[in-house]
C-alpha cells in the first residue's frame, strides 16, 4: 500500500514550517528492549564506529520518494550524529541480546575484546512505500577463530502517520533486527 499521501502531507507541512523560520525539529530514536537473547562464543565484543553512506551520515532525515529520489525531510534532523548514535544503539542491543561485555571503540577496558565487529551500511532510508530499509555488510574478527562476513537486508514498517517519530521508531526496529542477526550469525 502506497503511503505517498502521508509522505506528501508531512513534507508539505514541514516545508511550510521551514518557511516560517521555526527551528529544525530534532528526532531521537526511542529506546526499546531488544526482546531476545542469544548465546555467543565471546565474552567481550568491540564494535567499531559504523560506516554510513553520505546521505545517512548527515543529521538530516532522508526519505526516498516513489520516484526513487532521495531528499531530506524539510526541518527534520536526527537528535545525534548518526554514526555515533547507531554505533551506541547497536552496542546497547548487542549487550542486551548476548549478555556479553560490549563496547564501542575506542575499547575502554585493559583486556582486549575477544571479537571485533565492523558494520558498513549501504542503505539506511525511509521509503515512500511505508518501510524503513537497512542494508549492508558486517564483519566479525575474533581474536581466536574464524573471521566472518555477512550481508544483510532488513526492513520495518513505518507505522502511524509517517511522522518523524514513526520513522525513528522504524529505524530502531531495524537496528534491533540487525543486532539479533549479528549475534545469531556472526558471533556464535
Amino acid at each position: 500500500m502506497m503511503k505517498s499521501a502521508p509522505l506528501a502531507l508531512i513534507t508539505a507541512a514541514l516545508a511550510l514550517s521551514a518557511c516560517g523560520g521555526t527551528p529544525d525539529a530534532r528526532v531521537a530514536v526511542p529506546r526499546a528492549d531488544a526482546g531476545q537473547s542469544q548465546r555467543i562464543a565471546y565474552s567481550s565484543v568491540a564494535l567499531r564506529e559504523v560506516s554510513l553512506p553520505t546521505y545517512a551520515a548527515s543529521e538530516d532525515i532522508y526519505i526516498s520518494g516513489a520516484d526513487g529520489v532521495i531528499s531530506p525531510g524539510a526541518g527534520l534532523l536526527w537528535a545525534d550524529e548518526p554514526a555515533r548514535a547507531i554505533t551506541l544503539e547497536l552496542t546497547r542491543y548487542l549487550a542486551q541480546i548476548t549478555g556479553a561485555r560490549v563496547a564501542s571503540e575506542p575499547w575502554p577496558f585493559l583486556e582486549r575484546a575477544q571479537a571485533e565487529v565492523e558494520l558498513r551500511i549501504e542503505e539506511m532510508l525511509a521509503h515512500a512505500d511505508g518501510t524503513f530499509r537497512l542494508s549492508g555488510q558486517y564483519f566479525v574478527a575474533p581474536e581466536n577463530g574464524r573471521d566472518r562476513a555477512n550481508f544483510f537486508s532488513l526492513a520495518a514498517p513505518i507505522g502511524g502517520t509517517f511522522s518523524a517519530q514513526d520513522i525513528a521508531a522504524a529505524r530502531g526496529a531495524v537496528m534491533r533486527q540487525l543486532a539479533g542477526e549479528i549475534a545469531a550469525k556472526g558471533l556464535r
